[in-house]
């Protein structure tokens, strides 16, 4: 693996990363929406959650088989959660059915921050092998001053 390769993997988790705290934000941000049960054009919003998946790439050998090299990460689909959505008792509501019931996000907040938290500490975990390895090819561009 090469030098280049290294800022390349920490920068596709980096990237992933964002766009799962920009998921968490967005299921955050539409907690409240609130949809009428049983009709599929007021459908309530429904939770996303991204999936990752590791991003190979072919490298050249001798042999019969190819060899594969990791190189990185990638979001291979962002899926909708499929539980049911939360129902609550409001009939004043304009979204209520005839018993009354709302249907909410099955958007649990303690989950989100939960997720958020995980994001975040992996965002910095890239940060620093990317530091890491920036700094190490500095040392290495040191050596032929001398």
């Amino acid at each position: 693996m090469g030098l280049f390769d290294s800022f390349s993997i920490s920068a596709s988790g980096m990237s992933a990363e964002r766009l799962r705290l920009d998921i968490i934000s967005n299921n955050l941000a539409n907690i409240h929406t609130a949809g009428r049960p049983g009709d599929p054009n007021l459908a309530p919003y429904r939770r996303q959650v991204p999936v990752f998946a590791e991003q190979l790439k072919k490298a050249v050998n001798g042999g019969n088989k190819p060899k594969y090299n990791g190189a990185g990460v990638k979001v291979a689909a962002i899926i909708e959660d499929p539980s049911l959505p939360r129902m609550v008792y409001d009939p004043t509501h304009p979204y209520a059915n005839e018993e009354g019931y709302v249907a909410y996000p099955n958007i649990n907040v303690l989950n989100e921050m939960i997720d958020m938290i995980t994001a975040t500490r992996a965002y910095e975990a890239n940060v620093t092998a990317f530091n890491a390895a920036k700094a190490m090819a500095l040392k290495a561009l040191e050596i032929g001053r001398g």
